[in-house]
């Protein structure tokens, strides 16, 4: 009986130990699902990494005023299995990137679609 609650504690103990971590992990829920912007910029660097890739981009307004942007992906996975790799994006390469914005007004977005500058278009998203 008395090994069987320290088991029990142990067991306890372990899954509140790990709980922390697994729900650690955001999604999408900072970005505003109910709004598309389009963006065009030049990349700045690509980390092809788990849990989210992300690409940096600089966006320049009007008056020509930079503002460095990410793009947030899903992970390296899906993006594989639509043709992507860790080299679809360089520094310097045009790109123009529709997705949700961040909510807070952070220059982030969840990229749903890229095109690149040859003119070919990608549906990143992926729940689509």
């Amino acid at each position: 009986m008395k090994n069987a609650l320290w088991a029990f504690v142990a067991v306890s103990g372990g899954l509140l130990l790990t709980a922390h971590p697994a729900a650690a992990h955001h999604g999408w829920a900072e970005f505003d699902s109910t709004r598309e912007i389009t963006l065009e910029g030049t990349v700045t660097d690509f980390h092809f990494v788990n849990p989210h890739c992300v690409v940096e981009f600089d966006v320049e307004d009007i008056k020509g005023r930079v503002r460095k942007w990410q793009g947030e992906f899903s992970s390296p996975g899906p993006l594989t299995r639509k043709g992507l790799t860790a080299a679809s994006f360089q520094p310097g390469d045009r790109l123009t990137i529709t997705g949700f914005p961040a909510k807070n007004d952070a220059p982030a977005i969840h990229a749903t679609r890229i095109r690149f500058s040859n003119g070919q278009e990608i549906n990143v998203d992926a729940g689509r």
